[in-house]
């Protein structure tokens, strides 16, 4: 039998890819075969990765940038896989969200994926290619103090399905929705606001989740590497959750 989950010769992009779950994915598809371009604003992270991984490459763009987005995308010879990655947090119910930040997150999470995928959409349509949009649970259910994350996040999942319908055949669109993982994200979230509590409230969000921890970011990267691969060729418009349990309690 063939290796499964192989992308060997397929071309990759992954919007925030040089740290967190984004770092996880590039090294995930590059370990499948995949050609990776890394797009970050942080270009020195950005390189360091990619100096890792063979094949390789980087893009440095600020995805909230349309014409910058559009330089980047129009480099590109061809594309295969979109991995939309990147995005921001913010603490908060609506009475603690200003509006400046409220805007800031649907411009980086929501304009920010909508600027992307409309640039990357030709190239993926002729490739017959595949979008994974990284959610969140928080798009699914209500959290406490996360109103504009979880707006936006919600939008991500609805944006996910409504491109499934109109690319049905063309394009398969699939969105991950991760619980709580350990990435630089959370730490700078307990840096931020618990910095002088961070292990109680380390230990709070480990107990959120039924199996008693947080998630991994190559967890989220395999369950990427299998949405983008050809065993998953009957999935589209999908939005699997990998939140340990979070979610079912």
């Amino acid at each position: 039998m063939d290796i499964p989950f192989r992308l060997d010769g397929r071309r990759a992009v992954v919007t925030g890819g040089a740290s967190g779950i984004g770092e996880a994915t590039c090294r995930v598809l590059a370990a499948a075969g995949a050609s990776v371009t890394i797009l970050d604003i942080d270009a020195a992270g950005a390189k360091s990765l990619a100096d890792q991984l063979p094949g390789s490459s980087v893009l440095n763009c600020d995805i909230t940038d349309a014409a910058a987005v559009d330089a980047a995308f129009g480099s590109l010879t061809g594309l295969d896989i979109l991995v939309n990655n990147a995005g921001i947090g913010l603490v908060g119910n609506i009475e603690e969200t200003p509006t400046e930040d409220f805007a800031r997150l649907f411009r980086v999470n929501v304009e920010g994926m909508y600027l992307v995928t409309k640039a990357a959409m030709g190239k993926l349509v002729a490739s017959k290619g595949v979008i994974v949009n990284i959610g969140s649970v928080a798009g699914l259910v209500g959290i406490k103090r996360r109103f504009a994350y979880c707006a936006t996040k919600g939008a991500v999942v609805a944006m996910s399905r409504q491109l499934a319908v109109d690319y049905a055949g063309k394009v398969r669109v699939n969105c991950v929705c991760p619980g709580t993982v350990d990435t630089p994200f959370v730490e700078a979230y307990l840096e931020k606001y618990h910095k002088h509590e961070k292990e109680k409230v380390r230990a709070e969000l480990n107990q959120r989740q039924l199996v008693g921890r947080l998630g991994r970011p190559d967890e989220i990267a395999h369950a990427v590497l299998y949405l983008c691969s050809r065993e998953a060729e009957f999935i589209t418009g999908s939005a699997m959750i990998i939140d340990g349990g979070w979610t079912a309690a």
